[in-house]
């Protein structure tokens, strides 16, 4: 059982097996889920390579579980903010992969218009408020999703999510005061994928037990497994609990990797070949609940081949829509610009 959510804990990475038992039609949403998120983001790499894609592009490969395991603790209605590393959340949060591709291939039906490219993408719909270019920047803009949520009272949440690298920057820990201070509900997520950029957490952090970040400002948190979606599950649907019953923000270190480098850009030399393939071969999200699954004949390989086939089709299909979609015309560039 875990430990009260009013004090610090630290969670020890436990295999898969350890999960409490789930549903199989959340199981396989889980998976898809992350499967479609993995399948996306090879697809961008791919046309970026290509050179179809313009600006910056930072891929989520290997972090699918993260967005996933919390998205699936959350109702529609709750507000959701991010970094630059913004495909996973946007396509976890049910935006078309159409609209997703678009944008990132400039393009008129893209979610802003086909000038927001990979990093600036939004959509009120789903209450998906970006995609933010500078590092935690979205910390404090998140914190005020968070406030105006109390002050309507309307009982939403922020998931406000950033990186081992914005948890060092001076405006995170004005947002956890104020957080702390007026009890809001938001849930910072710290992505922790140990490298920030190029620079492992361990040469540019004086503490690496990130979860206690926010221990100066009375707000409990909790390292967690970012490799298995139940785990961050597990650990979303006590935070969430927690928020929602007006205990104030809750912080949440998910330990995660990514398997690319921290851009397309990025040849990722700081790390071994051997350390990358350990993740793959022994922590990949995807695959380790797969194995759960199929050990656990929950689900049959021919089910998951059916979702995989699925999932390839409607990728294609959004490439293929990313590339046919009109450029945007002149008068855009004065649309939604203030001078």
């Amino acid at each position: 059982m875990p430990k009260p959510a009013s004090k610090l804990t630290e969670e020890r990475v436990t295999p898969m097996t350890g999960a409490r038992p789930q549903p199989k039609e959340l199981l396989l949403k889980l998976y898809r889920d992350m499967l479609m998120i993995r399948r996306f983001e090879e697809k961008a790499g791919q046309l970026y390579g290509m050179g179809l894609v313009g600006g910056f592009c930072h891929l989520y490969i290997g972090q699918e579980a993260v967005v996933v395991g919390m998205q699936s603790c959350i109702s529609s209605d709750d507000a959701v903010i991010t970094s630059y590393r913004d495909h996973g959340h946007m396509l976890a949060c049910g935006m078309d992969p159409k609209g997703i591709m678009a944008e990132l291939t400039g393009r008129i039906d893209g979610f802003s218009k086909g000038k927001g490219g990979s990093m600036h993408m939004f959509s009120t719909e789903k209450h998906f408020y970006g995609g933010h270019g500078i590092v935690g920047a979205q910390v404090p803009l998140g914190t005020g999703i968070a406030f105006a949520h109390k002050y309507r009272d309307n009982g939403r949440l922020s998931l406000t999510y950033l990186g081992d690298g914005a948890i060092n920057q001076g405006q995170v820990y004005e947002s956890f005061n104020m957080a702390s201070l007026w009890k809001l509900p938001v849930i910072y997520i710290i992505e922790n994928n140990e490298y920030a950029m190029g620079t492992s957490t361990k040469r540019s952090h004086a503490t690496t037990e990130l979860f206690r970040r926010g221990e100066g400002f009375a707000i409990p948190g909790k390292k967690v497994d970012g490799m298995d979606v139940l785990a961050v599950r597990e650990a979303g649907l006590e935070a969430v609990k927690f928020v929602r019953g007006g205990g104030g923000p809750f912080l949440l270190e998910m330990k995660t990797y990514r398997y690319r480098g921290h851009s397309m850009s990025d040849p990722a030399k700081y790390r071994s070949k051997e350390e990358v393939e350990d993740y793959k071969e022994h922590h990949d999200p995807i695959e380790g609940l797969k194995t759960r699954m199929v050990g656990d004949k929950i689900v049959k390989d021919e089910e998951l081949k059916t979702i995989e086939t699925d999932i390839k089709k409607i990728v294609a299909e959004a490439a293929e829509f990313g590339q046919q979609s009109p450029e945007p015309p002149e008068s855009e560039l004065w649309t939604d610009v203030t001078i």
